[in-house]
């Protein structure tokens, strides 16, 4: 998710103007998540990858 999609229940503006302290806390958190190992990855390719291993276990197995 990013900023610009979000509107503050604070200030009712957007989370990416930073209008109040909440909207600028919220702002930085957000940065700061999307800087982890899997921020690029969306759920559809987690769960590929997911299957992937799965699949790949369990003819190991066999």
């Amino acid at each position: 998710m990013t900023c610009d999609q979000l509107v503050c229940a604070n200030c009712n503006g957007r989370v990416v103007d930073g209008r109040c302290p909440v909207c600028r806390a919220n702002r930085a958190r957000l940065q700061q998540e999307q800087h982890g190992p899997f921020a690029t990855l969306n759920p559809t390719v987690l769960l590929a990858v997911l299957c992937a291993a799965v699949l790949a276990l369990a003819l190991l197995m066999r």
